[in-house]
């Protein structure tokens, strides 16, 4: 919970400073200045009771304000909403207790205070002309854009093979599913791509935060590759978790948690869903309850497919029901019966045809 709450406010973080926003611009014209600077954002008691000197004004925040009132020594305190620069030429003094692992005085200072009022704190450094950012007990050093970028294309090569990867495992799954042969081990495989899929998503988040307007061409190329991912993660859980009273926001938060090397054998994933995890029991046969192929038919609302499935419980019997059965179920009616059935039949065959031909 504690490294979820890291990366949620560091993401916060880089998006406020992020290429295209006006904070990122005043700071930039700061580093390209050779100023140096300190930077609070968030005014509160606990901010005001370390500063001293300094002047308050209360004027509108832009770029051109910041970099100008950068040229003196003290820190800039802005609202937290960045709407404000409330003080200038401020002398910040935290309490000097607090444990720094900094060097230059600057930085020394930003930590203490970030770690003493919880408020973001950005430190310019003069000589190295390098961003840090500072929030309560952890510290963020902004890399230059070129290098950002680098880094996100390697991660976005890496999450397109892990993305055919993973639909090849999708597409075995589903035949199996059609023929009625579907082993945990099957189920378990497809979960473990999804999740090794949604860590390198998160990284690529984090670099797309910190390019902001910079990144749109490698969010697009992104956003393609992930597409219709999430949900068809959820629905795997949904339909192979080993109890339903066990929530799909609850075995995805075990997943996340386990680590690299926990997350590349089968029965760690397999425990998260509810089973015993033992490898004998890798082999045993399971019949899915069919939310994974059930959404894939189109114009099939998730509140009838929720209805389906509560009423047939599980794609076996599902794909066995006649049109008047299906009919029978609130909010099905006539034309959807024969929408569903049809469905079912051409996903059935053509994951057969790919499969053996």
């Amino acid at each position: 919970m504690e490294e979820e709450r890291k990366d949620r406010e560091i993401m916060q973080a880089l998006r406020l400073i992020a290429p295209g926003t006006e904070l990122r611009e005043g700071i930039s014209r700061i580093v390209s200045g050779r100023f140096g600077g300190l930077i609070v954002v968030g005014d509160s008691d606990e901010v005001r009771a370390i500063t001293n000197g300094g002047f308050r004004l209360d004027i509108d925040f832009t770029a051109p304000r910041l970099y100008q009132l950068s040229k003196m020594d003290g820190a800039v305190i802005l609202s937290d909403d960045l709407s404000t620069i409330r003080f200038a030429n401020v002398h910040l003094v935290p309490d000097p207790s607090i444990h720094t692992t900094e060097g230059g005085t600057r930085h020394r200072t930003a930590e203490r205070v970030a770690r003493q009022t919880g408020k973001l704190v950005i430190a310019i450094s003069q000589r190295l002309e390098r961003i840090t950012l500072y929030k309560g007990d952890w510290r963020h050093v902004v890399e230059e854009s070129r290098v950002i970028i680098s880094k996100a294309n390697q991660a976005l090569q890496t999450l397109e093979k892990y993305r055919i990867r993973h639909d090849q495992v999708s597409q075995a799954l589903s035949a199996l599913e059609a023929e009625g042969l579907v082993t945990l081990q099957e189920a378990v495989r497809l979960l473990q791509r999804a999740e090794m899929i949604t860590r390198i998503s998160e990284e690529l988040e984090m670099y797309l935060a910190e390019l902001g307007t910079e990144g749109r061409l490698i969010r697009l190329q992104y956003e393609e590759l992930v597409a219709g991912l999430e949900r068809e993660k959820e629905n795997t859980i949904r339909d192979y978790r080993q109890d339903d009273r066990r929530s799909v926001e609850v075995i995805q938060r075990i997943l996340s948690r386990l680590s690299s090397e926990e997350l590349l054998v089968l029965t760690n994933v397999a425990q998260a869903l509810g089973y015993a995890g033992n490898q004998d029991e890798m082999d045993r046969p399971l019949v899915p309850r069919g939310y994974r192929v059930l959404s894939r038919i189109p114009r099939l609302p998730s509140s009838i497919v929720d209805k389906l499935v509560k009423r047939f419980h599980n794609l076996r019997n599902l794909m066995d029901a006649t049109e008047e059965e299906l009919e029978e179920v609130e909010g099905v009616g006539k034309a959807r019966a024969a929408l569903i059935l049809e469905g079912l039949r051409r996903i059935s065959e053509s994951t057969l045809l790919e499969r053996y031909v």
